[in-house]
């Protein structure tokens, strides 16, 4: 990856983005993300090269300027949390696709991610409660931002909340899953048995 068309695209690749050009100075493209609106990447040109800016997790920050001489501290950015990927050639594009990836995942971090990425991690077969979700997500307390989080699954072929039970084990309302017998049905078709509405936790919680 070398040039500037071969970054953008790559940026735009991702889910809910979108480009723009704040400056006045047509150098600089931004890649940013719908509803939050933050950059994770930029692109300008300097000395002769494509730059990028990528956010990063401080833990990666010195490993990935220590790896490579064109990754460097971010230009008119944070230090700490910003990078700067010049495009001479030198990284691989492997790298170069993973630290605009892991941009991307660092700016779009939110508790409602953090949710639907632990309900996905229930092995078929299995239950989690409200609660351990919420541990799972990182923060013990949220256990009523879980309820709302699910309630609201954009995707439930692939963030499987059918099985989330409460702390007793006992299954959601009729509102949810087409109807009072709709959760019941998933979880049995997934080898949990359901006795007068409840999931043996000991048996099926992890």
């Amino acid at each position: 990856m070398k040039t500037r068309e071969e970054a953008l695209k790559f940026g735009l690749s991702f889910e809910r983005v979108y480009e723009e050009k704040p400056f006045h100075d047509p150098n600089w493209q931004l890649v940013r993300v719908r509803g939050s609106k933050k950059a994770f990447l930029w692109i300008y040109e300097r000395n002769g090269c494509i730059n990028l800016n990528v956010k990063v997790d401080p833990q990666w920050r010195d490993f990935w300027r220590d790896a490579y001489k064109s990754v460097t501290a971010g230009y008119h950015q944070n230090k700490n949390n910003w990078n700067t990927i010049i495009l001479d050639g030198s990284v691989p594009d492997k790298d170069i696709r993973r630290m605009i990836a892991e941009s991307y995942d660092l700016v779009t971090d939110s508790p409602t991610k953090r949710i639907y990425e632990a309900v996905r991690k229930i092995p078929k077969g299995h239950v989690a409660t409200y609660g351990r979700i919420a541990e799972m997500a990182g923060n013990p307390r949220m256990s009523r931002a879980v309820g709302n989080a699910l309630h609201k699954n954009p995707d439930p072929e692939h963030i499987p909340c059918f099985r989330v039970v409460n702390s007793k084990g006992e299954l959601s309302g009729a509102f949810a899953f087409g109807g009072s017998r709709g959760q019941a049905e998933l979880l049995k078709a997934d080898g949990i048995e359901v006795v007068d509405g409840r999931v043996d936790l000991r048996k099926y919680g992890i």
